[in-house]
Order: C-alpha cells, then structure tokens, then sequence
C-alpha cells in the first residue's frame, strides 16, 4: 500500500494505491491564498499541516487496515514556494508562493550578478522562482533573512514535519533557479549571489528514492507500521507525468490547473529560455523534461464565473458552450493574463482585459472570450516547444479543467492535437507521488510506470482549428499593442 499527498495551492489531496493500480479512497482539505498587496501571494505553512492532518485522521476513519499495511509515502506539491526557518527549524514568516509577483527587481539583479544563469539553470529569472523571492527578503526583510538557516520548499517542509529531515529532489529543486539542472546539484555561484551557501539548503535525491523515515510518534498516531519509508517525490508537474505514466521522450500532457501547463519529457537538458520555456529535471534519475507555463488557466473561468455572476465554474462553461457559432467568430478577445505571465512573455506586470466589446455582447460571450483565451494562452505557450521528430501528435489531458468534454474538446481545436483523458486524470499528482513511493520501495519502472487506461479521445476538428487560428492572430496582435502599457 503507498500513499500519495499533493500540496497544491488550493487543497491538499492524499490518495492510497495498492500494488494492483487500485485507487483506494481520496481524501482533500481546502486552502486559501494571502494577497496582502498587490502581487503578493502567501500560505501560513501552519495551514498545511493542518490540512495534512485533517486528511490522514480521515484516512485513519474510513480505511485503518489499509493503512496498516503502507509501504511508502510519496510528497507532491506546488512549486517555486519559499519557506524560511530559522536555527530552531520554526517558520519564519508566510510562505511565499508560485504566483507571487513582487520580486521582478530582483530577477534583473541576479540575471546581471550572473550573466550565466540561464546556462546553468536552463530558465530566465522569474518572480515565479523561489531566488528572486530571497533576494526580495534580503533586500525588504533584512533582519529575517540574517536569522535564516534553512530554505525548503512547500513539499519539503511537509517532509521536514513528517520525518524531520530536510530533503529535497531534483525536479522542484530545478524550479528554485538555484540548481545546476544539467548536473542535478546544488549551483553555488547561484547560492552565494543570494548570499547562501550549501548550509541553507536541503539534502538531494532522486524523486523515486527513498528521502527518510516517518516519525515513529506519527506512525503510532496514525496506525501505520513502524518503519515507513517517505520517497522523494516531485514537483506538481512531473508527479502528474509519473502519475500518467508520461516518463517516455516525447510523451507529455497538458494541464488546465489553477495555472496551465504542456508539459514534455525528454532524455536529456533541452533548455530554451529565451521564450520563457522551462527546462527542469524530471522525477526519475537521468531524465529531464520541457514545460511551459500560463499563471491563469483554470483560476481565471473561476474569476470570471465570479465577476460575471454565473453560479459556479461549470455553469460559466456551460452558458460558453452554448454560444451560437456565429457569434463565437465576434466574441471579444480576453487576455488572461490576471497574475502576469510567465510563457512565453515572461511580463510579471502584464494585466488581463477583454477586448472589442460592443453593446451587442452579453456575458456567454465574455465567458466564452475568457475560455478560448485561457486556451489561447496555452497554444502560445505549446509554439515555444518548437519542433520534434516525429511530429508530436496527442497529449494527455490533465487538471480540474480535464473533467469538462466541451471545453476539452475546445483545447483540442485551439491547440490541432488530440487529446486523450485517462482514468485517475484528476488526480494525477498524487498518483504520481504514490507510484515514486512504490518506486522508491523497490518497485520496477516499467511495472509502476503504466500509463492508464484511455477514457476518452478529443480529435482537433480541421474548420474549427482554421476559425481559431485566425482568432489567435488577432490575439497576439492585441498582446503586442498593449505589451508597452505594462
């Protein structure tokens, strides 16, 4: 039996698989996001644990024999956060997150402070990443920053409660932009320009290897066995591709999340940052993987179903659908760019807006403009990936977005490729932290890593992905026009 929990922004999932590919039980806690100013975006890690808690007594509830039997956990999680502690392994301040936008001063720094960055890391400082977020703690928060010992990220620092070792692995840790991504170490040029050293960071492993043990305290209160081995693990994205069974060159999905993503593993370093891709290492020794990112996907029908007063997210999708085709040609265009923008424009400060709007729209067709521009949003990000041989033909489809046909159907027009749902698509990440547990406990890469069951295909349709290219001509002009407003 393995365990798989997946910090993400909005909740914490857990999930027990059996060595049958048997989903057991899930379980999820809710959180929420801080914006105490503008382009802030915070957790209290205190919530984590709670929520990490609530799952697991839970889990204990309703399947105790299960979890008598676990093997193994396996830690998932939103990436590029900042969690400091000081000497004493307590929290200094909230966490800084993924999505927060303050430190585009500080990417400028250390892009001059090191001229060889993108080199190493393979990626453009972003205020996304998790060393500009230092150097803006340095530089706002000075006496915090000289109490700090111990930078994790999200996952980790559940780690750190769970096993009281500080571990990380080398996809989230790619995501810091203090790694060496091609050598999978630590950079300490990187370290020493945001004035840290070896010290500061957390030990390495593979994401399929073990990382440490859970507390005996909490196997006790939790009814686990002694002795449980906690792997490794991955960031949110690549455990999804594990999860898929996306660990093959050339496989990948794409994710409508609280953000977007496409995602492509690959057999070696291919970085590209010149357009904003991300080239990080992947959740199994020697392999690496390319990602392009949208800060708003998902997270932006959830704005607009708000703002537009439609009920929920599915009835902002559904009033969208039902847009007559005609007047899907003359819908306004909707930049989705609510939190900024990471691929390909890297623009922190870009801003959304619907655009060509006339008396004549209602609100099906500003729901429809923020649904096609989210999908928009992710076509550009999939022309940052260039060209492969073969030519790259279907994507997974993962995320909360997944689970709409209509708006699956609508990627996959936008985009011109297929894409396929597959069984456990929702819960991708934390069937993917579950399977590097398995791994980590011995089992065989090819027996762990099958890719499920195929549950529904979405074919491109030729007339629909013409009407929607045109439209996204028009769409990058408008991006170009407004980019100087910034």
């Amino acid at each position: 039996m393995f365990l798989g929990l997946d910090l993400g922004t909005s909740e914490l999932k857990a999930l027990l698989l059996n060595d049958q590919h048997q989903v057991l039980v899930t379980a999820h806690a809710p959180l929420t996001v801080q914006r105490p100013q503008a382009l802030w975006s915070e957790q209290d890690p205190a919530s984590w644990w709670q929520a990490l808690q609530q799952v697991m007594d839970s889990l204990q509830r309703s399947h105790p024999t299960a979890l008598s039997e676990l093997q193994g956990v396996g830690l998932s999680g939103q990436m590029h956060g900042a969690v400091l502690l000081d000497a004493q392994g307590e929290v200094l301040r909230p966490a800084i997150l993924w999505n927060d936008g303050r430190s585009g001063a500080q990417c400028e720094q250390l892009t001059a402070q090191v001229p060889d960055l993108s080199r190493i890391t393979g990626n453009l400082a972003m205020p996304g990443f998790t060393a500009p977020k230092l150097l803006w703690v340095r530089a706002h928060e000075p006496e915090l920053f000289a109490r700090t010992r111990r930078v994790l990220l999200p996952k980790d620092w559940l780690r750190w409660q769970l096993t009281g070792e500080a571990v990380s692995e080398m996809s989230d840790a790619a995501g810091t932009l203090l790694l060496d991504t091609a050598l999978r170490d630590w950079s300490d040029t990187l370290l020493a320009a945001c004035g840290l050293d070896r010290s500061h960071m957390p030990r390495l492993v593979e994401g399929s290897e073990v990382s440490a043990f859970l507390k005996p305290e909490l196997c006790h209160r939790w009814g686990l066995p002694e002795r449980v081995a906690v792997a490794g693990g991955a960031g949110d994205n690549a455990a999804s591709a594990v999860g898929m069974g996306l660990v093959q060159p050339g496989q990948g999905f794409v994710s409508l999340g609280t953000s977007g993503v496409v995602f492509i593993s690959g057999a070696r370093f291919a970085p590209n940052p010149a357009q904003g891709l991300h080239a990080f290492c992947h959740a199994l020794p020697g392999r690496w993987h390319q990602m392009s990112v949208m800060l708003s996907a998902a997270s932006a029908v959830t704005w607009a179903a708000k703002q537009l007063a439609f009920a929920d997210e599915s009835s902002l999708l559904a009033a969208a659908a039902q847009l007559p085709e005609a007047d899907r040609r003359t819908a306004p265009l909707f930049l989705p760019y609510l939190s900024g923008e990471r691929t390909p424009h890297n623009q922190p400060l870009a801003t959304a807006s619907w655009w060509g709007l006339t008396a004549a729209h209602g609100r099906e067709a500003m729901a429809y403009a923020v649904v096609e521009g989210v999908a928009f949003g992710l076509r550009d990000g999939l022309q940052t990936l260039g060209t492969s041989e073969p030519a790259l033909q279907s994507l997974s489809l993962v995320g909360g977005g997944a689970r709409n046909a209509w708006w699956a159907q609508l990627m996959a027009d936008v985009l011109g490729l297929s894409l396929t749902l597959h069984e456990g698509a929702e819960t991708g990440a934390a069937l993917g932290a579950a399977r590097l547990a398995w791994l980590a406990c011995g089992g065989a890469l090819d027996a762990v890593c099958i890719t499920p069951p195929v549950t529904r295909s979405f074919t491109p349709n030729a007339t629909a992905h013409a009407a929607h290219s045109q439209r996204h001509t028009r769409f990058h002009a408008l991006y170009r026009a407004v980019s100087p407003l910034f």
